[in-house]
């Protein structure tokens, strides 16, 4: 077996790690972090939260778009979540795929 300089193997660790980034930023670019963290709550929940509460409940992703989407109330406390009218059908199922990954 061929071993690869550590260099190489760095640079695909980076690589492999890009979708997560890119959805972190996505989440950033349509402003989802001013209410929102990865791991601590600040006005609503925590992304790590929401990824435990929905864990392995068919429809996660499908039920958390059509939030992102539409908004909601009443699941996390008093705070409702406005609809997000910047953000994409498609990329409300990018985030929702990505929150759902959050651990």
């Amino acid at each position: 077996m061929k071993r690869l300089p550590a260099l190489v193997l760095a640079a695909g660790c980076i690589l492999g790690s890009t979708p997560a980034l890119a959805d972190l930023a996505l989440a950033k670019a349509k402003q989802c972090m001013a209410c929102h963290a990865v791991d601590r709550k600040l006005v609503g929940p925590s992304y790590k939260d929401v990824a435990a509460r929905y864990a392995g409940q068919p429809g996660a992703a499908d039920k958390l778009a059509a939030k992102i989407l539409k908004g909601g109330a009443g699941v996390w406390g008093p705070v409702p979540m406005p609809a997000n009218s910047q953000v994409s059908e498609a990329e409300a199922r990018q985030l929702a795929a990505w929150v759902l990954t959050v651990r």
